[in-house]
């Protein structure tokens, strides 16, 4: 497996809708897999954003109390709308579903290239489906499954999110 390299740093933006559950989840297992993985955070830009995102709302509770679970403290994540200056400072931006991307491209043709699902990094198709609204289970189905993509695509995410 590739050690995430000491370069120019790496940088990757996760999406989804309102960016308080799946992109926070996201981003704070990707943290924890990297340093598990014996990654340098400093080296790293890894945040997250919604297409729909109201400004500045807290993660979903359900999210904020699974995650310290597994022991990662999110209680600081305030949600925001995704925005062309935010979207070009990634090389890599990975979106839960593909009518994210979609939208991306669309709004945003200058991302072409930069813009995958997590399923797609992953090798895989689908999606990460939104547990906003549902049981406790759902978002613990969620995670497992965001886990499980960040882990099988975890050497692509190293390789596209480099800075240059």
């Amino acid at each position: 497996m590739t050690q995430p390299q000491a370069n120019s740093g790496n940088a990757v933006l996760f999406v989804c809708t309102a960016n308080i559950s799946r992109s926070p989840m996201a981003a704070a297992i990707f943290r924890a897999i990297l340093q598990e993985m014996g990654g340098e955070l400093n080296n790293w830009r890894i945040e997250s954003a919604g297409t729909w995102a109201p400004q500045n709302r807290p993660a979903a509770p359900e999210v904020i109390a699974l995650l310290a679970l597994r022991g990662m403290d999110i209680s600081d994540h305030r949600s925001r709308i995704v925005e062309r200056d935010l979207l070009e400072s990634f090389p890599l931006i990975l979106t839960m579903e593909s009518g994210h991307k979609e939208a991306l491209l669309v709004e945003f043709r200058s991302l072409k290239g930069r813009v995958f699902t997590l399923a797609e990094i992953a090798g895989e198709t689908g999606s990460v489906e939104d547990p906003t609204g549902g049981p406790p289970e759902a978002y613990a189905q969620a995670a497992e499954e965001i886990e499980r993509l960040l882990r099988l695509g975890f050497e692509k995410i190293v390789e596209k999110s480099v800075i240059h």
